[in-house]
């Protein structure tokens, strides 16, 4: 008898603390859109940084994934000799894709360049283009090893490769890296410092009424959890708010700015 009686007394308090917690929002109306105001602001500040920051990682990673070398071989090279070079490639550490350019690919992009002028390539046969591998990178950092160990395999002739640009790029990625972590966290810290401040006036305005409580006995415990389902109704609700938001702002920048912005890899040819 004794074990239910507790139990209804802890349903009647819990039941108390969510119906207080939720009336309170309701009930304090200026103190919640202000709450709401300022987290919402924070958490989109934070997500509009956030997207920024991952968007141009993930496109400098797009175009870092794109950037290599172009490993021409000797003309005199057989189909076995271009199979064995394949194998050779794949087993080197660092390399991400291999991508094979035969002569008559060579040729054709040629053409494709010369445009209106392509009657230049007139009685010249495909055969005039070595073949070629365009080899990726897993880590632009690895460009210099990567491409000294491609040197001395057999049947290489030579190998183009855009060091600057590579060099440039992984010196980029570094920075955006490093610039967007310490704006994420300084847009942190401010967050926590806007909201804190805005809870204790929050609760400073309800200061008659904690005083209320405590002059009738109530517990640091019992006035605090009804202010703490308060403020987790009001963070899921700024945080679901704030999350609609970007994702429809998002999703319109993306469908505005998707189809004119591509990245390509230009492949070279060389007699």
């Amino acid at each position: 008898m004794i074990e239910k009686v507790g139990i209804v007394v802890r349903f009647n308090i819990i039941s108390y603390f969510l119906s207080e917690g939720i009336s309170n929002v309701f009930k304090n109306k200026k103190s919640t859109f202000a709450c709401l105001s300022v987290m919402c602001a924070t958490m989109l500040m934070f997500g509009l940084f956030y997207a920024i920051g991952e968007n141009i990682t993930n496109v400098l990673r797009q175009v870092e994934s794109e950037q290599g070398m172009q490993v021409f071989m000797v003309r005199e090279a057989t189909e076995a000799d271009i199979t064995r070079l394949r194998e050779e490639l794949r087993g080197i550490d660092g390399i991400n894709d291999i991508t094979p350019v035969t002569s008559e690919e060579a040729f054709e992009i040629m053409q494709n360049r010369l445009g209106d002028r392509r009657h230049l390539m007139a009685g010249h046969e495909p055969t005039m283009f070595p073949f070629s591998f365009i080899v990726t990178l897993t880590d632009l950092n690895l460009n210099d090893s990567v491409q000294y160990q491609i040197s001395g395999l057999s049947n290489v002739d030579d190998i183009t490769s855009r060091n600057d640009t590579i060099n440039a790029l992984a010196n980029i990625g570094g920075w955006i890296r490093a610039i967007t972590l310490i704006i994420l966290l300084i847009l942190i810290m401010i967050s926590v410092f806007i909201i804190s401040n805005t809870i204790k006036l929050t609760v400073h305005a309800r200061r008659k009424e904690i005083s209320i409580m405590k002059y009738v006995g109530a517990t640091n415990g019992f006035i605090r959890t009804p202010f703490i389902i308060e403020g987790i109704i009001i963070g899921l609700l700024s945080g679901l708010f704030s999350i609609v938001l970007v994702s429809i702002g998002y999703t319109l920048i993306e469908g505005w700015t998707a189809p004119r912005i591509s990245v390509n890899t230009n492949i070279n040819v060389r007699v």
